[in-house]
């Protein structure tokens, strides 16, 4: 009974740190057409903003590992926080000079920490409790992950895209004095809601000085990632994120964009309901704000579909084999994009924001999937899988390439190649563990 309370207060502390990395990484994603128009970058340069972030969870991953498993996971976890607070803090110095390099090296320092936290806290979720049951775990304690990304939309269009753009022309014809306090009307927008986040972070970061989390998941293997190099399904799980944590973040990144390019400002300005809807979510006037605010809110529906999924999907997974949930999620994923790249309007607009539903059990279950079975390998099977997270440093800007090149519509073919390879790894795995089974049976 002590050892269930404690497992229950850790995976409810661990948890937290679940909804804070998704809110900050989904923040990041409202900062991207704010900069676009700031520094009047290409879609390409724009999707380097992504690449710097998720660039960090290739570089940091692995040492991550090897540091957990010196200093154990709660000091990990107070280092990932403190070097999160100092990437947010990196955003006021880079907001006030106006240099894209400094936000370049603010975003990674930021994922650096997120990324000690991913290493340590999903196998740290899946072993709190039975491995049948670590799928289901993670979905739950994704579900607040993405609570996180459903409410960071609307922070972002509040407060970094509320306020109009001005372009370098408009600003070569004000005067000084008008010139100085544009730029800090503009510093202010990135710099004080980061400030706030570096606040509550390092607030969060005393709390794990003093709380006591169970000791799990210390015993390391010698020779293990080499084992791990020739596992085929290891291999192919982290393909499975790659793919994946690219092809969310690059819809989530360009969703805004997206949806100005086919005027779906002016459409919700002149729909009564839609109206309605957007003004309920910014809580203002849509003649008082920028038109990439208007579109900028319905972004939460992308992430909350997908906080909404994985609590469903916590559910799903425990009656229905995980292989067939994550393969059936997949295909109706492909299914949404390609009924968006065909159709204009609201029917674009909400069938792609719907693959942020069928988003939600992916990454949960093909992380379980992955490590089901390795026993003391899990932790480094964590750092391989949490380095194939730099898919989202890799695929939003080959999207946004193939958007400057041949536009939105024909561009989403690679975000249907990355689900259909998802579709195909549930897909092979169930028939892997329906083999194994079978054997046992003999």
């Amino acid at each position: 009974m002590t050892e269930k309370k404690s497992f229950r207060s850790a995976f409810i502390t661990v948890t937290i740190l679940f909804f804070l990395w998704g809110f900050i990484t989904v923040l990041v994603d409202s900062l991207v057409p704010r900069l676009k128009d700031v520094f009047e970058l290409s879609y390409f340069q724009a999707g380097l903003v992504q690449f710097a972030f998720f660039l960090a969870y290739l570089v940091i991953s692995v040492p991550a590992g090897a540091l957990l498993s010196r200093i154990g996971y709660q000091k990990g976890i107070f280092v990932g926080l403190v070097t999160m607070a100092i990437g947010c803090l990196l955003f006021y110095p880079a907001a006030a000079d106006r240099q894209f390099w400094i936000f370049m090296v603010a975003y990674f320092t930021l994922a650096g920490g997120i990324t000690i936290l991913q290493v340590a806290a999903n196998p740290y979720v899946s072993v709190l409790g039975s491995e049948d049951g670590a799928s289901s775990r993670l979905n739950l304690s994704q579900a607040f992950n993405s609570l996180g990304t459903a409410i960071a939309p609307l922070i972002g269009a509040s407060f970094l895209l509320s306020d109009t753009i001005k372009s370098s022309e408009e600003i070569m014809g004000l005067t000084e004095v008008e010139k100085g306090t544009y730029y800090i009307s503009e510093a202010s927008a990135v710099q004080i809601p980061f400030l706030y986040i570096a606040a509550f972070i390092g607030l969060l970061a005393l709390l794990f000085v003093f709380i006591k989390l169970p000791t799990i998941l210390e015993k390391s293997t010698v020779g293990g990632y080499g084992k791990l190099l020739k596992n085929k399904i290891v291999m192919l799980g982290a393909l499975g994120i790659f793919l994946y944590v690219g092809a969310e973040v690059a819809i989530g990144s360009y969703l805004v964009n997206y949806f100005m390019s086919m005027n779906i400002s002016e459409i919700i300005q002149q729909n009564e309901t839609m109206k309605y809807l957007a003004e309920s979510l910014l809580n203002t006037n849509l003649n008082s704000i920028d038109s990439k605010a208007i579109v900028g809110a319905f972004v939460v529906f992308y992430w909350s579909g997908a906080m909404v999924g994985r609590f469903i999907g916590a559910y799903l997974t425990k009656i229905i084999v995980p292989t067939k949930v994550l393969s059936i999620f997949a295909f109706l994923a492909v299914l949404m994009l390609l009924v968006s790249m065909n159709t204009v309007g609201l029917v674009a607009m909400w069938s792609i924001l719907a693959v942020g539903l069928f988003n939600s059990i992916m990454f949960p279950t093909i992380f379980a999937l992955t490590i089901d079975g390795l026993g003391d390998l899990k932790p480094q099977a964590s750092g391989l899988l949490c380095m194939a997270i730099v898919g989202g440093a890799v695929i939003p800007p080959a999207y946004g390439f193939l958007t400057d090149n041949v536009g939105f519509k024909i561009a989403l073919l690679l975000v249907i190649a990355c689900y259909s390879y998802i579709l195909i790894f549930g897909i092979i795995k169930g028939k892997r563990k329906t083999t194994q089974n079978s054997s046992k049976l003999f």
